[in-house]
C-alpha cells in the first residue's frame, strides 16, 4: 500500500471520528505496535543470519520487506497523529 492510500485511510478514519463511528488512536498505540515491529524485524535479522539454506532466507528476506513495510507506515502515521 502507497502512501496515497495510507493517507486515503487515515482521511477516511477522521471521518469516522468526526461521526463517532471509530475511536481515537492515540500515539502511544502506534508506539507499542512500532516497538513490536522492530522487535520483530531484529528476530528476522538474525534467523536470516543462521539460516541453513537459500530458500529459507529468501522466505525470511521477504518476510522481513513486509515488517519494514510497516515499520514505514506506523512512523508515517505517529507524524500524522502528532
Amino acid at each position: 500500500m502507497g502512501l496515497k492510500k495510507l493517507a486515503a485511510k487515515v482521511e477516511d478514519y477522521n471521518a469516522r471520528l468526526e461521526s463517532g463511528k471509530a475511536s481515537k488512536i492515540k500515539p502511544s498505540h502506534v508506539e507499542k505496535v512500532l516497538q513490536k515491529l522492530r522487535v520483530k524485524a531484529a528476530e528476522l535479522e538474525a534467523e536470516i543470519a543462521s539460516a541453513p539454506s537459500a530458500d529459507k532466507k529468501d522466505r525470511l528476506e521477504g518476510k522481513l520487506a513486509i515488517a519494514r513495510t510497516h515499520i514505514d507506515r506506523a512512523e508515517w502515521l505517529l507524524k500524522e497523529l502528532a
